[in-house]
């Protein structure tokens, strides 16, 4: 499977250890990701429009070179593409228009055979400083329940289902919100972001969480088994229900 993230910085924590989710568990993925830091559907949309290399292009987790959209959709048969809201709008369902419709039709016109999916997004953490947290009153619940209802119009708006990835992190800041995010908004580089993995792995290939064997490690430091377990068991009970 070939999936492609048209994102931002939150499409780059999902990614990261994607592939390596996936080898682990007898999958063959390959993960790109079209990438600008806090890059909204408006943004996405002028680059359709103005054909600009203006991405960072990411394949399993590892830059490759600077790209433009409507030409990365044309270089592989893709199977999966994906799209998100940059996170502080996600919880305003206008910001979703009229982008994100134009957007559908430009990926299914270049990529006839993909699915369409949609990254849900996640809440900040209850002590993060994001500029747009105040929107949200602070509140990392009040903005989960605000981004999951944006992403619901979001996906009859696209005719695409979601990727569930807000509802796990909701799902687990309730124990593990101080090693989930890494400043308060972006996931943390072990945990949070194998836990939106896993989410992506579960969600797309229909995996079984318990079926990844993969450890992240970075900067010397391992991921505690337990936790992962625990993470593989939420993503388990989100996914699938």
């Amino acid at each position: 499977m070939k999936v492609l993230s048209i994102g931002n910085s939150f499409s780059q924590d999902a990614q990261r250890w994607l592939h390596q989710c996936a080898a682990s568990a007898g999958v063959d993925l390959t993960c790109a990701d079209l990438v600008i830091g806090g890059c909204s559907l408006t943004r996405h949309w002028q680059n359709v429009q103005s054909g600009e290399a203006a991405y960072d292009y990411e394949v399993n987790g590892e830059h490759v070179r600077r790209a433009a959209l409507v030409e990365t959709l044309r270089a592989e048969a893709w199977d999966v593409v994906t799209v998100q809201q940059v996170s502080g709008q996600s919880g305003r369902p206008q910001s979703f228009l009229p982008e994100l419709p134009l957007l559908a039709e430009v990926i299914r016109r270049e990529c006839p055979t993909a699915a369409l999916r949609l990254q849900q997004t996640w809440c900040y953490a209850s002590y993060s400083d994001h500029p747009d947290f105040p929107a949200y009153d602070n509140n990392a619940d009040e903005m989960h329940r605000r981004v999951r209802d944006g992403y619901e119009l979001a996906s009859k708006l696209a005719d695409a289902p979601l990727i569930p990835t807000g509802d796990v992190v909701q799902a687990l800041r309730g124990r593990f919100e101080t090693i989930l995010y890494r400043d308060g908004f972006h996931l943390s580089l072990l945990y949070g972001r194998y836990a939106a993995a896993v989410t992506w792995l579960a969600t797309l290939c229909g995996t079984d969480p318990a079926a990844v064997t993969f450890v992240p490690s970075e900067g010397g430091v391992t991921a505690d088994a337990e936790i992962l377990k625990e993470i593989r068991q939420t993503v388990k009970d989100v996914v699938f229900p």
